[in-house]
């Protein structure tokens, strides 16, 4: 599992790598934050409460306009174990599984913690925000498989039966493992996805996700991106209800204009590889972010989860500057989700000036301590 050398990045490049970063990391959060009124309504009753055309700006969810849900929240504390795996590599320890799993706990704690412990010092900065301390309705099978030390693997997974897509919505960052290769990034989502979903249909839609939003942040084309992971999801057992939903996403592109009927009818019951092809189908057919973000959300189906895929590869393929700025400008913890970007955009490009045999800066080892 080798990551990128210093030589490949560039300035050019680490400013592209940078804005694919933020472009993935604001697009999920915006997508999640779009959708979140609105989870749980069909089209009808959508309609009903915003009007003919459905909804079409941020609304008011959990008391404020722009506010995420735990899909953000354990997508933020993927980042931060990644970031971590990183920095504990130099104690020799390197086994990134075991770092997103302690990164996952941290989230559990912020489900049953009023506040911040300041006297667990292995936490880091980011289970110190506050604001990630709200409770937003996650779905049992997270708190279950979390609700103890014990990690869920491939062997044995967490909650066997679970085939949701929560697992997936958090599995972005994943993806923007750049250096590594594409299977490697697979199988790190698929290990880390059986930590709460050990259903196949469900952390293989994961490992899907991670390597498509992988070849969008390497600079592909969607369709090309989503060929590849077809290519990879072949070899895996149990893969072809996964493979028949994105070969169903990329065949629903050529059948006229997009309409709620076709997402709801690729979304199908909510489960993880429906909603990843409802968000494939989105990014493929939309005119610009918001229209894609607008057909994920107005459906029969999960609007969260769906337009928080979508927001995901939207914004790795075209950057952060092509999100909609007003909704970035409502959307509920952004300085964190900036500061947590900027964070792994540096560990990946310059993580040898930060961490290393010559020396640690220690504001990075205080911010992700090496242990915990």
């Amino acid at each position: 599992m080798s990551v990128t050398t210093g030589a490949v990045w560039g300035r050019v490049e680490q400013q592209d790598f940078r804005s694919r970063v933020r472009g993935t990391l604001l697009g999920a959060a915006v997508g999640d934050a779009l959708g979140a009124p609105v989870d749980g309504m069909d089209l009808e009753g959508i309609r009903e409460n915003y009007g003919a055309e459905g909804l079409v700006d941020l609304g008011v969810a959990y008391g404020r306009r722009g506010a995420v849900t735990h899909l953000t929240q354990l997508t933020l504390f993927t980042v931060d174990g990644l970031i971590r795996a990183q920095v504990r590599r130099d104690t020799g320890a390197w086994h990134p599984p075991t770092d997103l799993h302690r990164a996952y706990l941290r989230w559990a704690a912020t489900q049953r913690d009023w506040g911040p412990d300041e006297r667990r010092k292995d936490d880091g900065w980011l289970a110190r925000e506050e604001w990630l301390y709200a409770r937003r309705d996650p779905a049992r099978s997270l708190l279950l498989g979390l609700g103890d030390e014990t990690m869920g693997t491939l062997d044995v997974p967490k909650n066997a039966g679970e085939v949701g897509p929560e697992a997936t919505a958090r599995s972005a960052p994943f993806g923007l493992l750049v250096g590594w290769e594409p299977q490697l990034v697979v199988q790190l989502a698929v290990e880390c996805a059986a930590q709460t979903h050990g259903h196949p249909m469900a952390y293989l839609a994961a490992g899907a996700y991670a390597v498509i939003v992988h070849g969008l942040a390497r600079g592909e084309t969607l369709d090309g991106a989503v060929q590849r992971a077809l290519a990879l999801l072949a070899a895996r057992p149990g893969h072809q209800s996964v493979s028949d939903a994105l070969q169903h996403a990329l065949g629903a592109v050529r059948q006229g204009m997009p309409t709620p009927l076709r997402v709801a009818e690729l979304a199908g019951d909510g489960t993880a590889e429906g909603v990843l092809a409802a968000a494939v189908y989105c990014s493929l057919v939309g005119e610009d972010v918001r229209h894609g973000l607008c057909l994920a959300v107005n459906q029969d189906g999960p609007s969260g989860a769906t337009a928080a895929l979508t927001g995901g590869l939207l914004g790795a393929l075209h950057g952060e500057t092509a999100l909609p700025p007003a909704w970035l400008a409502e959307l509920e913890g952004r300085p964190t989700v900036l500061e947590l970007a900027d964070d792994f955009a540096m560990e990946m490009t310059q993580g040898p000036a930060l961490h290393g045999p010559a020396g640690s800066a220690p504001g990075w080892l205080a911010r992700y301590p090496r242990g915990g």
